[in-house]
């Protein structure tokens, strides 16, 4: 039978990219000289630290520029709060999204319930399979989740016929 996964995985070498290109801005630019403002990846954690709340969202900006030109979907971004550390500096870790969580993934199910198409979806982990007997229905689930899930970049891969 033909089947499709919808996936929720960024493509985390142009996230390492933009991390490095937005440090090398950090560290050219004008208002951040002497500053402690930067910008660091442990894994799927990125830790932004600036002197003050204004500057910390100035490298947050500058981040997500890099990130947009490198194509890569701001929605895979999880903002964590801000916190303060030594003295006035302040940080905030910004985790990269991978893997569709639980909920995400009974929306896609219930999502792919509601549009009537002879489909079934199976939840298989950190992804969502969906098979059904043709492959127009397939394409069609493709288009409505696109349109019904907004929250998250979803993917599709591994098509099968």
């Amino acid at each position: 039978m033909p089947s499709f996964d919808a996936v929720l995985e960024p493509d985390l070498v142009e996230v390492r990219n933009a991390c490095d290109q937005a440090a090398k801005e950090i560290a050219t630019r004008f208002d951040f000289k002497g500053s402690s403002a930067q910008v660091e990846q442990n894994d799927k954690a990125l830790t932004l630290t600036a002197d003050s709340d204004f500057q910390l969202g100035q490298v947050r900006d500058v981040l997500m520029a890099k990130a947009a030109k490198r194509k890569i979907d701001p929605r895979f971004f999880d903002l964590g709060k801000i916190e303060k550390i030594s003295g006035d500096k302040v940080k905030q870790v910004i985790t990269v999204k991978a893997g569709i969580p639980q909920e995400l993934a009974k929306k896609i199910t219930a999502a792919i319930k509601g549009s009537k198409l002879k489909l079934t979806a199976a939840i298989q982990g950190d992804i969502v399979r969906i098979t059904g007997a043709k492959r127009d229905d397939l394409q069609a689930a493709m288009a409505v989740l696109r349109k019904d899930i907004e929250e998250a970049p979803l993917s599709f891969n591994n098509f099968r016929d």
